[in-house]
């Protein structure tokens, strides 16, 4: 068991130096490993390196915008995770003013557990044990989110949220847990209408995401030097819609007729 705290859910030290993923990052969330506590450490060095990565994109946004945070997930199995930790990742979302603002916004009983990462829009850097990935998410519980996203849409047409889609090529626009696909880079309006006319916030997750797979035997390239560094790159094209989606007072539509 790891013992860098005492408290299970504080957030670790990131990694110093290089980042580089090797085997065992991928290893420990394997199934059966994903539920044995001998690999929490192996986990938290993969959840050192993923904030390590997080708060060097969180610096280098930092003059341009937008403001972030960044948080990692619990390493550990738990019953949060169905006692499994099958997946690690870094959130990156809006910062303690951002949220004190959005909560003077909608009112301090919808703005509840606000300060949980996943109620709000975020971009994130994950691994699975066969897969790497760069995502933009909105969590069903991250409502205010997703209806400003809409009100948008609704008060600008569509064509500028599918401009933005259109230029992330290999990234996926995906619902909940459906099988439907949007392909980004290809994206037709009928296609976008279709899934506005099924999504909804409160109800339905949100996610652009490209995945980088790994699986076993064949993921020397994920070992590089240049991994983390793509990870990082496809995370930049991201923050145009990031900043699109994600209610601020830059994209405040959320009350927008």
């Amino acid at each position: 068991m790891s013992t860098e705290s005492t408290a299970p859910d504080a957030e670790p030290r990131a990694q110093t130096g290089e980042v580089r993923f090797a085997e065992g990052d991928f290893h420990a969330l394997s199934d059966p490993l994903d539920r044995d506590r001998q690999f929490d450490d192996a986990r938290l060095a993969t959840r050192r390196k993923l904030l390590a990565l997080g708060k060097r994109f969180v610096k280098a946004r930092a003059e341009e915008g937008p403001k972030l945070d960044c948080r990692t997930s619990i390493h550990h199995p738990r019953a949060f995770n169905g006692m499994r930790v099958r997946r690690l990742w870094t959130y990156l979302m809006r910062p303690k003013a951002e949220k004190t603002r959005l909560r003077r916004t909608i009112g301090a009983d919808l703005a509840k557990d606000l300060d949980a990462a996943y109620r709000n829009a975020y971009l994130c850097l994950a691994i699975e044990s066969d897969a790497l990935e760069v995502s933009f998410r909105i969590h069903a519980d991250a409502w205010f989110d997703g209806q400003n996203l809409l009100r948008r849409v609704k008060a600008e047409g569509l064509d500028s949220w599918l401009a933005q889609l259109n230029r992330l090529d290999g990234f996926q626009l995906r619902m909940h847990d459906w099988k439907g696909e949007w392909r980004c880079g290809q994206l037709e309006p009928e296609k976008l209408k279709e899934y506005l006319s099924y999504y909804t916030p409160g109800e339905h997750s949100l996610a652009v995401e490209r995945r980088f797979p790994a699986p076993a035997g064949a993921r020397d390239h994920a070992f590089s030097a240049d991994a983390p560094e793509l990870l990082l790159a496809e995370l930049e094209r991201l923050v145009p819609l990031y900043r699109f989606a994600t209610w601020s007072q830059e994209s405040d539509f959320l009350f927008a007729d």
